[in-house]
């Protein structure tokens, strides 16, 4: 698990900021989606969003919700942990504990899980 020091994507307090957790969760969204093969339009008819929503999504510039996390997961058959690979928190008080994000990908081991 690669834990980012502090530089430009730390934010004041030393943890990662949210836009880089958009950006992983978009990054494995878009990699599932396309294993899939559907367009973000057929991926959002399944999970019940609209096509700009899965954009905004993949593009890192929207955050899911639990609910939609699991829209998604459930849209593309594979669990909710394929779409948050890479992503991790790590415990701590209030100024110590923040999120991590790593370039391991599960996928390398399960590549059928995303079709």
């Amino acid at each position: 698990m690669n834990t980012y020091r502090k530089d430009n994507r730390m934010s004041h307090d030393g943890r990662i900021r949210s836009e880089e957790v958009a950006t992983k969760f978009g990054r494995n969204l878009w990699r599932c989606r396309r294993r899939a093969a559907l367009s973000q339009e057929e991926l959002g008819a399944r999970a019940g969003l609209h096509r700009t929503e899965i954009g905004m999504l993949e593009h890192g510039t929207r955050l899911a919700r639990v609910d939609t996390l699991m829209k998604l997961a459930g849209s593309l058959d594979v669990s909710p942990a394929e779409l948050l690979e890479g992503i991790h928190w790590r415990p701590g008080t209030a100024s110590e504990g923040g999120f991590s994000i790593s370039e391991r990908n599960l996928a390398h081991r399960r590549r059928d899980e995303c079709s």
